[in-house]
Order: C-alpha cells, then structure tokens, then sequence
C-alpha cells in the first residue's frame, strides 16, 4: 500500500525513477543514527540526458529550476531505495545546491527554489529546510544544476 508521501508525489504526477548508480568511488547514501545523507544529484531526468548548460549563459532561470526539481526528485528516488519507504522521513534538514554559472549570474537562489519548492510541495512542513546554493565552474556531465540533501529519518 502506497504511504502518504508516495501518494503526494502521485497527485504531483511525479514518478520516482530508478535511482541512478554513482558514477565514481562513492555511494548514494550514507544513514548514521537519525541521518540519511544523499550524494549530490545531477538534473538528470530518467532515460534522458541532464538539463545541461551555464545558467547566465546559455541556459534559463526556468530550465535551471527544471533541472533542480529533477535533482530532488532524484534525491527522493535515493532516500526510497534507502529507506524503502518514504514515510520515513520526518524532515528535510538542509539542501546544498552547486549551480553551474558565469560568475556574473546572481540569481542563484531563482534557480534553487526549483528544489527546494519540490520538497515542501511533496513534504509540506517537515521539507522546510535550510539551505546552501553556490555558483560553480563546472558540474560532471556539464549538467546545470547539482543538489544533496540531508534528511532526518526514522
């Protein structure tokens, strides 16, 4: 039976994809006590190619909030395959964003609300959270958009 988040993300039209594998030597998640840390995920959407691109360059404030929404989803589909189940997260704690731009682009938190917008879409209250969003050079694959998260969890 599907849980209360599982269902939410169902009314969104949001479908977890398999979550990706790690393309190096480090692994998707981490749980130490009440914590569940989530490597940084790419916009990367399912069977697709990531949303690539500098923001501030070639790449939109609204594409980029697409490729940060597809990061949490991402990060959600990780916590799933973690928890197995995502009722049990009791919070989304922080969301660290690294934004690939030209360094004269400030709109860095546009872009960011992306993810964060989805995790309180999808966890009400407990996906406030706080928040780090940092202007990069470059991201792997040249994705435009990577986000990791930290959650709280039973």
């Amino acid at each position: 039976m599907a849980g209360k988040i599982d269902k939410k993300l169902a009314e969104l039209g949001i479908t977890l994809p398999a979550p990706p594998a790690p393309v190096a030597n480090y692994v998707p998640t981490v749980r130490s006590g009440s914590l569940l840390f989530c490597s940084g995920q790419v916009s990367a959407a399912p069977g697709g190619e990531a949303i690539k691109g500098k923001l501030g360059a070639e790449t939109s404030i609204e594409r980029g909030q697409a490729a940060a929404r597809i990061c949490a989803i991402n990060l959600l589909a990780q916590a799933k395959a973690a928890l197995g189940d995502l009722d049990r997260i009791k919070r989304c704690v922080r969301l660290g964003g690294f934004i690939n731009a030209t360094p004269a682009f400030g709109d860095l938190p546009k872009v960011m609300n992306g993810a964060s917008d989805l995790m309180v879409e999808v966890l009400g209250d407990a996906g406030r959270h706080a928040r780090t969003t940092v202007g990069v050079a470059e991201l792997p694959f040249d994705a435009s958009v990577e986000v990791e998260a930290l959650f709280e969890v039973d």
